[in-house]
């Protein structure tokens, strides 16, 4: 048995042109990589084994929802719940300046 339907299992969010891609990748992995980086060097907002593990969680939400963005992105799509997840670790961990430069990604490729 063959199953030659169409593949539907791209994430949810806006799609993106395969040209709009290509020309806007480099700003898009700018913008990820920076994501990353930044929520990696945060530290703690208080020395104790519950904001340490809070804190880690953060961290992990912000470095999983730019994965999901990065196979979104793969796809030719932002990937809604990743921006979500990300936007929202990044407030937790006090960067919402870089959340918001995150959210921003949904109008990539309307400049």
């Amino acid at each position: 048995m063959t199953d030659n339907a169409p593949q539907t299992d791209k994430p949810a969010g806006k799609t993106i042109d395969a040209n709009d891609r290509a020309r806007l990748d480099q700003i898009f992995m700018q913008v990820i990589l920076d994501v990353q980086a930044q929520a990696q060097q945060t530290q703690p907002a208080q020395a104790s084994n519950l904001a340490a593990m809070f804190h880690k969680e953060l961290v992990t939400d912000a470095l999983q929802g730019c994965a999901m963005l990065i196979a979104g992105w793969n796809q030719g799509v932002i990937d809604e719940a990743g921006l979500t997840r990300s936007a929202k670790a990044l407030r937790g961990l006090e960067l919402p300046e870089l959340a918001a430069r995150l959210e921003r990604l949904r109008q990539i490729d309307e400049a």
